[in-house]
């Protein structure tokens, strides 16, 4: 699939407003600092092999999000935290031990990254963490998490005071349960640890049990059928220091995330960001001001692919009120394979196809 980069008036527009801002609409973007490697020039990132997620006979339960063994028969309530994706933030912490990570447009062409923490409950260090929008509150809410952020947007606000939101901002009563690392420059530097989360939430009075979404997950041995050969494939969003790359190990049965060009890691643990299923869908957007602010439409559903042991699937993406974005094929959900799971929310614009292409690396 070859990519058409003529793009109309908004995102256009949105690209302009890029070389003006930063990623929540404040400071002045350096177009000087935009990093351009290429995709080829990195080596494969040297990862050790895992066997396929099997029956753990210790365990108690099966997370709901992740379709793998947990300990724990009760997990608690997740957490729903807003991650800095700017380049100055990368590599970011904790988020190889997120269920479920998101990533999305925020002003200025930047995107934003939301991990739903649940299954992982002792991950030591979570960020940078970073400023929220509405339709951020929506996805992460969807999981029915806490949360997480520093600061927003004054529509994000209105809507977490109106509708008395349990959350937990940096900014106001929750400051006490983050910290700065001083190894880097703010507004890059904010972080939280799953259980210092808790127990704020715990202070906080918030409660410790909500109505948590599940998938459903195929056998770990079953081999798709009906997909298009996609061992590799490309996201664009709106700039080149955004640009993903998945590339498929067979080895782990997971997509490995590159990011402009070099394999994104941990800094936690130094493991590789990856996920057996990663479904990239294209949504609305819309410009509403002079500083670039977005409206996103994360509920009418669209166009999706869902990449999933070296195939693509081509379907849609629906949501019905009260729950999570889903992926369905011919008018079913698909079942998604055990382990994490990447959700990608591309512009529609100028096509969904503009935003990702895919196939078998070039040799």
């Amino acid at each position: 699939m070859k990519v058409n980069r003529s793009f109309p008036p908004l995102i256009t527009g949105l690209i302009v407003t890029t070389l003006l801002l930063s990623a929540c609409g404040s400071q002045t973007a350096n177009p000087n600092i935009v990093p351009t490697v290429e995709p080829s020039a990195a080596p494969l990132p040297v990862v050790s092999p895992q066997s396929s997620p099997t029956a753990d006979p210790t365990a108690a339960s099966v997370s709901g999000l992740t379709g793998l063994a947990v300990t724990d028969s009760v997990l608690p309530r997740p957490l729903s935290v807003m991650i800095n994706n700017a380049p100055a933030a990368r590599p970011q912490s904790g988020i190889s031990e997120a269920d479920i990570l998101y990533e999305v447009l925020a002003e200025g062409g930047v995107t934003r990254l939301i991990g739903i923490f649940q299954s992982h409950t002792g991950v030591v260090k979570i960020g940078p963490i970073r400023s929220i929008r509405p339709y951020l509150i929506d996805l992460g809410e969807s999981y029915g998490g806490v949360t997480v952020h520093a600061g927003g947007s004054q529509a994000a606000y209105a809507i977490l005071q109106k509708d008395k939101k349990e959350d937990m901002d940096e900014i106001g009563r929750a400051s006490a349960y983050f910290w700065r690392d001083k190894s880097r420059k703010a507004p890059h530097n904010l972080y939280s640890n799953a259980d210092k989360l808790r127990e704020g939430a715990d202070k906080l009075g918030y409660a410790k049990e909500t109505k948590v979404p599940t998938y459903s997950f195929n056998n770990p041995d079953y081999v798709p059928l009906g997909g298009e050969a996609a061992t590799e494939f490309n996201v664009y969003f709106l700039l080149k220091s955004y640009s993903l790359d998945y590339k498929y190990d067979s080895e782990r049965r997971t997509y490995l995330r590159w990011v402009n060009g070099k394999p994104h890691m941990d800094l936690n643990n130094n493991n590789p960001v990856e996920a057996a299923n990663v479904i990239v869908l294209g949504a609305d957007h819309k410009v509403l001001d002079e500083v670039g602010r977005l409206q996103i439409d994360v509920e009418l559903g669209g166009e999706a692919v869902l990449f999933q042991r070296g195939q693509a699937i081509k379907g849609r993406w629906t949501r019905k009120p009260n729950d999570v974005i889903r992926f369905v094929k011919d008018g079913q959900e698909a079942l998604l394979y055990p382990g994490v799971t990447h959700f990608l929310i591309v512009p529609n614009a100028p096509t969904f196809s503009n935003h990702v292409t895919y196939g078998q690396p070039q040799k």
